[in-house]
């Protein structure tokens, strides 16, 4: 699968000057955890997660402790470019899903931005991984049909069944091995058995 097939596109952008608060009302209104951040000429310059939105943004509360309340320290962080991470991590849309899974698991980031000629066309975030592994085994297998059918006529003979995103396909295929690449192209496909 191809990361094009998963990323939530168009991406939402927060330009760098925006204040936190700002930043912090379109990641909730919008409903996602990170947007990539954009200079005044429209270039990604990094990315703003929730996290680095809740930086310095809560002072403690006097009830919760039976000392006196902690004197106030510096001033939380005002713009978007004082709290966002410089150092982005991106994908290109024709990279394979897998890849990114890895680097996302190795680099323990939540969500990776989609590039092509350096500017921001999509996001790829868990959330929209789980939402490919979620897809029922039943649409799963209509999917693989569909997709057999319009890419080699003839092949969705095979017989599919699919039990919890392992598709299982009976039956040869012309030219050998063309079911089980488009196959793999379905999103919510974990793995191809193929029984001849």
């Amino acid at each position: 699968m191809l990361v094009r097939e998963v990323m939530t596109a168009p991406v939402v952008t927060v330009p760098a000057g925006s204040t936190v608060r700002e930043a912090v009302r379109l990641l909730y209104e919008r409903n996602i955890t990170a947007a990539p951040v954009l200079d005044r000429r429209g270039r990604m310059t990094g990315i703003v997660s929730e996290m680095d939105l809740l930086r310095g943004e809560f002072e403690p509360d006097p009830r919760a402790s039976e000392g006196p309340a902690a004197s106030p320290g510096s001033p939380p962080p005002a713009t978007v470019e004082e709290v966002m991470t410089s150092d982005v991590r991106t994908a290109r849309e024709t990279d394979d899903v897998l890849a990114l899974v890895d680097l996302m698991i190795r680099t323990r980031v939540k969500s990776v931005p989609v590039v092509r000629d350096g500017a921001p066309v999509g996001i790829v975030s868990r959330r929209d991984l789980m939402r490919m592994l979620a897809h029922g085994d039943e649409r799963i297998r209509e999917d693989v049909l569909t997709a057999l059918e319009a890419a080699a006529p003839g092949t969705a003979t095979t017989r599919v069944e699919v039990h919890d995103g392992v598709v299982e396909l009976y039956g040869e295929d012309d030219p050998p091995g063309i079911a089980d690449v488009i196959a793999r192209t379905v999103p919510g496909v974990v793995r191809v058995v193929h029984h001849r």
